[in-house]
């Protein structure tokens, strides 16, 4: 059965990703990315999807165990060139594991970043904020940008921000600039690394920038004008997995569309 332009029944890879690539266009990714069908064969049949925030061997492993043979990931897991590929680190033997169980791996990244539905959109959603549109648009094409900023229907004290965006990101620890003794009303937000972003957020008139993998000195750029909140990259990017998971399953109905259910974020804490 045909819908749209896709198969619904004997789904190929290459089905799944031209209706991923609607959502965000692998032209959109940024130059120094590696986004797309990083390992396997576009006409492939897919008989599961897992979907993943990053494909680490646990993540081939729940593959495996569940049966899915497409693995869509956030984060590529094969970044530079491989010169070779023995086993001697993890990305090889990920690379190694998805060949032998043949299992393809698709990473979307930049590419979901730059979109408008896409990695900011869905903390926009998780916090309940409304009237988003683009902290940083790119020049030359409206459709995509960097991050977003957008507002609570109702202002709210700082620190109860802080303790809302601990609890909604599961997070356990958040750092943050001074407090400036009002209430937030316009966030800012970047999922990932966005200390690129705080002067945009700032001549944007954003009380507070939410974003991760600020350095000691990035919090000084604050300068009384905005709390700067870093509340973690994985902790910034995990509901992209539940993004992806929801889009594809409004589309694909003959076979699993599975969240993974492994927590990779890398960095521990002590309480």
């Amino acid at each position: 059965m045909i819908l749209g332009n896709y198969r619904i029944e004997n789904s190929t890879v290459r089905d799944i990703t031209n209706y991923l690539e609607e959502l965000a266009p692998l032209a959109d990714a940024e130059d120094f990315d590696n986004v797309g069908l990083l390992l396997g064969d576009f006409n492939v049949e897919v008989t599961g999807i897992l979907v993943a925030l990053d494909t680490l061997e646990s993540t081939l492993d729940e593959a495996i165990a569940k049966k899915c043979n497409l693995i869509v990931s956030f984060h590529p897991i094969i970044f530079s060139g491989l010169k070779k590929i023995n086993g001697s680190n993890y990305v090889e033997r990920v690379a190694i594991k998805a060949i032998q169980n043949n299992i393809a791996i698709y990473a979307m990244h930049t590419a979901l970043d730059n979109s408008f539905d896409g990695v900011s959109a869905k903390m926009c959603a998780v916090l309940g904020l409304e009237n988003r549109k683009f902290l940083i648009p790119n020049p030359t094409n409206n459709k995509i940008g960097m991050g977003m900023i957008a507002e609570f229907p109702k202002e709210i004290e700082e620190i109860a921000f802080i303790y809302l965006l601990k609890d909604k990101f599961k997070a356990k620890g958040v750092r943050y600039s001074s407090l400036l003794g009002k209430k937030i009303k316009k966030v800012a937000l970047l999922g990932g690394s966005g200390s690129f972003a705080i002067e945009a957020a700032k001549k944007a008139g954003a009380d507070v920038y939410v974003s991760a993998d600020f350095k000691y000195h990035d919090f000084f750029k604050a300068e009384k004008r905005i709390v700067l909140v870093d509340v973690g990259h994985y902790e910034s990017e995990q509901y992209t997995k539940n993004l992806l998971e929801e889009y594809l399953s409004k589309k694909f109905s003959n076979f699993a569309v599975i969240l993974s259910e492994h927590n990779t974020n890398p960095i521990n804490y002590i309480q």
